[in-house]
């Protein structure tokens, strides 16, 4: 969602089915951990809330990453940065 603030806001939620309470906070720090990454690259003014699904346990940070470049750019919230 848009939102009148100048930062990025980032909610994470992980259900019941992702798993037992250690499998739900494994793939919310995942969550949160890739998502630090992109904080700059984010158009400001912008409400996430990222929702764990039931493989994100197993996944490694580099597949989380992947995944939520994917996602950014499907929801048009990445900044394009060009490199000299």
């Amino acid at each position: 969602m848009k939102s009148d603030l100048v930062g990025v806001r980032v909610g994470v939620s992980a259900g019941l089915a992702v798993g037992n309470a250690v499998k739900r906070n494994r793939a919310k720090r995942l969550l949160r951990a890739a998502m630090s990454g992109f904080l700059g690259q984010t158009s400001p003014g912008s409400d996430l809330l990222l929702i764990a699904r039931s493989p994100l346990p197993e996944a490694d940070l580099l597949q989380t990453r992947a995944a939520l470049t994917i996602l950014l750019k499907r929801a048009g919230l990445l900044i394009q940065t060009h490199d000299a």
